[in-house]
């Protein structure tokens, strides 16, 4: 297994994550998020980007064990799509299961699109990153 693509797979996930994750959740959205009961407090920034850091690179070793049909871009869409997915899972449904949430349906559109972007932007480099083009 090469080292370079999962490094910058690694990379990739993690400069795309963490800024859009700051952005989306602290500086567009905070209000929104808080009435949500989103936070617990304040963000704990560094344990924030061990968390996404930890995620690119199983996402990156992962990609290296996938084989999908199409080229470099749609395979990397496809990954992003399944891995995406199981995210969402885990990130919107599991919240909205343990929480009160004032706006359910608006929390559950506002986290959709964002982990649409999130895993729509990293679907597009990891299948850049690792070139893969089945047939």
């Amino acid at each position: 297994m090469e080292k370079k693509p999962i490094f910058l797979g690694t990379v990739a996930y993690t400069l795309v994550t963490f800024p859009l994750a700051v952005v989306w959740h602290i500086v567009l959205f905070r209000p929104l998020y808080e009435s949500f009961g989103y936070f617990g407090g304040e963000p704990n920034f560094f344990l924030g980007f061990i968390s996404i850091f930890i995620q690119g690179v199983i996402l990156s070793v992962g990609y290296a064990f996938t084989t999908f049909r199409g080229g470099s871009v749609a395979s990397g869409l496809k990954y992003s799509l399944m891995m995406g997915s199981f995210f969402w899972t885990c990130h919107v449904i599991a919240f909205l299961a343990k929480n009160v949430v004032s706006d359910s349906g608006f929390f559950f559109g506002l986290e959709t699109l964002y982990l649409s972007f999130q895993f729509g932007i990293y679907g597009i480099l990891i299948g850049k990153i690792y070139g893969k083009s089945q047939t």
